[in-house]
Parts: structure tokens; sequence; C-alpha cells
């Protein structure tokens, strides 16, 4: 493996790096009090192309590799998790997902207007009681004449009330498990669904999270993304790409965390010299460097692999859990770091820890991916 960048990886994280300094940095204390959604910051970001970075040219993207993306990802992930989430929603899980799924008609239908921002997508899988085991779906999908009709709730759902459209899962064939799961392409203008923003969070409080309420939905059964069934497997191929970008913007926290704390430990004195003089803070320090260094090279490598076109579920599921713990070990040591200054958002540190936390939630647990992991090492499936 090379672990070199190429000129032009280099190229693409300079301008995402210069851009996420300079566009979306300034504002993302206020955006996180006030739990401004960032839109401000997309229509900045669709003329760069950053809304589309790996779809392809022709429907709209940039067309760039993995490793690009994950560059893009992780440079907006270190300066503003809520926009990094917004991004990794409207790329990897809707746009994706479409690309790989939607028929031709969809995909030219949708994916140019994704990739400018002139709509904002959502992925609809998870509900109010249904999380990590997505095959007990209690949204349903019954055929109606020329179409379907859809009723249920989607809990959690990024970028929910701010969408245009959105991609949701539903139970068709109860009679055959997760294997009558469908997959539909649902526009809020056509089909009516409806949502309720969601307040209070932890983290992530300038980003967008709803609920999706579908109450008699009728859709047509071209919006149907997929063949009937293949639901499942639709969410789940695209939640691989989804712990991708959250790996990714993972290791821009932990690299802010290491930032700020070399920044703070430098200039704070204490017993007569800078704090990063003393040895348990230096400590501190380097334990954040040696995990996110690690962290990024295993989202590269599971990059690399996408980009081959190789089976990468299990290294993307090994890059997600450990560049999502990481990232909250060095948010807590840069919180140490910084005392009680860190526990006030005057400095940064406090808002990555709380960022920090639902990276090991979402898009399966850090508990998930661990089952995932030993499957492939065992042939034993622990999950069902």
């Amino acid at each position: 493996m090379d672990f070199d960048l190429t000129p032009e990886h280099q190229a693409i994280r300079t301008l995402a790096r210069d851009f996420a300094d300079r566009e979306i940095a300034p504002g993302a204390r206020e955006r996180d009090r006030s739990e401004t959604f960032p839109a401000d910051v997309l229509r900045k970001m669709a003329p760069i192309g950053f809304l589309g970075g790996p779809v392809p040219e022709e429907y709209g993207g940039m067309g760039v590799d993995m490793i690009s993306h994950s560059l893009i990802t992780e440079e907006i992930g270190r300066v503003d998790s809520s926009v990094r989430t917004t991004l990794s929603v409207q790329i990897s899980l809707v746009e994706m997902t479409i690309l790989r799924f939607g028929t031709e008609a969809q995909k030219r239908t949708y994916l140019p207007a994704l990739c400018t921002g002139e709509i904002i997508g959502c992925f609809g899988l998870t509900e109010p009681e249904v999380g990590s085991d997505a095959t007990k779906l209690r949204t349903t999908a019954k055929p109606d004449g020329d179409g379907w009709v859809l009723n249920g709730r989607k809990m959690w759902i990024s970028n929910g009330s701010v969408s245009k459209l959105a991609l949701v899962f539903a139970q068709a064939d109860p009679s055959k498990g997760h294997q009558g799961i469908t997959a539909f392409v649902l526009e809020r203008e056509r089909d009516g669904y409806g949502s309720q923003a969601i307040h209070g969070k932890l983290g992530l409080r300038s980003s967008d999270s709803s609920e999706l309420i579908l109450e008699n939905v009728r859709v047509p059964d071209s919006a149907r993304l997929g063949e009937i069934g293949e639901g499942f497997k639709i969410a789940m191929t695209s939640l691989d790409g989804g712990r991708y970008s959250v790996a990714a913007g993972a290791v821009g926290v932990a690299q802010a965390c290491i930032d700020a704390s070399v920044a703070y430990s430098t200039q704070r004195q204490a017993f007569g010299k800078p704090i990063a003089g003393h040895q348990l803070v230096a400590e501190l320090i380097a334990d954040m460097i040696v995990e996110t260094e690690a962290a990024r090279l295993l989202v590269w490598r599971a990059g690399q692999l996408k980009d081959r076109g190789a089976p990468s579920t299990r290294e993307t599921s090994i890059a997600k859990l450990y560049a999502s713990e990481a990232a909250q070990r060095a948010a807590d040591g840069a919180i140490q770091i910084h005392g009680g200054y860190g526990f006030s958002d005057e400095f940064p540190v406090e808002r990555y820890w709380r960022d920090a936390r639902v990276n090991r939630l979402y898009e399966g647990t850090t508990q998930i991916q661990k089952l995932i992991i030993a499957r492939f090492a065992t042939g034993i499936d622990a999950i069902g």
C-alpha cells in the first residue's frame, strides 16, 4: 500500500481545508448555540462540488474517488460535525444509494438536484422502536392499484425536516420478514410526507434531526427503489457507505482536538512553563496523535478497497469503530488539557466532545461494529 497522497488528493485536501477554515469554522459556535441549520454553508459548498463529491460527473457530481471523499469529509468534520453529518447523509446515504440502486430515470431526476443542493435528502430507516435491528421495521407499504400506500414513523432522521426527498424503508410483505422490506424515494411536494424536528440534542445541534411522519402516503410504483423485497439489502449497503463517512468525520474531530490542545498547551503557563512541558500533558497529546494517525490509515485502507471495487465491509466497520472511539478519547483528553476552559464553549473542545459522542451510535453502534468484525473472524452471526 502507498501511504502517500497523490498530488490530486493533496489538492482536494487543501481545497477542503481552506473552505472549512474560511466558510464553516467562523460560525460553528453560534450555529451550535442557536441550533441553526447550516443552509448558508451548503449554498457555498454546492458550487465547489462538495455536495456531490463521489457522484459521477454525468449526474452532476465531481467524480472523485473515495480517498478524496474521505479527505473532504475529514476536513469538514474537523471544524463542524453538524455540517459533516448533513453532508454525509446527502452523499453517502442518499446520493450513492440512488446511484447504485436507482433506475436511470431516478438517477437523472434526483442526482443533479442533490449535487447542487437544490434539494436536501434524508434516509428513513430508524424507527421509534427499531434501531439496530432493522429487520423489524413497522412502517408498512401496501399495494394500491398502480402504486403503494405507506404508513409509519421514522425517528432520528438527519436532514428530515429540511428535506425535499426521503429514502424510506417499509415492510411490503410481513410474511417474508426482512426479505419483504422495500425501499422508496419520496418527494415531499408530490407525496406529502410530514416531519417534526427534534430539539435538545447533546451534540450536532445545528444539524437537523427529525421524526418522519407517514400517514397514508400514496406513491407511484415508479417511486420504488430497487426490487420489491430488496430494501434490507439496500439499507445495509447504504450504511456501509455511511460508516465510511462517519469514520472520516471522526478523524476530523480527533485532529481538531490535537490542534486545539497543541495551541492551548503551548501558550498556557503553569508552574513556570507551558503546560505542554509537563509530562502528563505531553502524554495526552501523544496518545491523541497516535490514535488519530491509526484511525486515518484505517479509513484510507477502507477507501482504497472501495476504489478498487473490492469487498470492504469488514474494513469499514473496523475504521468506523476505531475512529469513533478514538475521537471520543481525543475530545476527553482535550477537555482535560484545557481544564476549566474546556468545560465552556469559550473553547471548541466541549463541542467536539458532544459531537463525537453520536459517532458511537449512528450508522451502527460500536457494539454492532464489533459483532460484524467478529462475524468475519468466526463465521458465526451473533447479531440475529
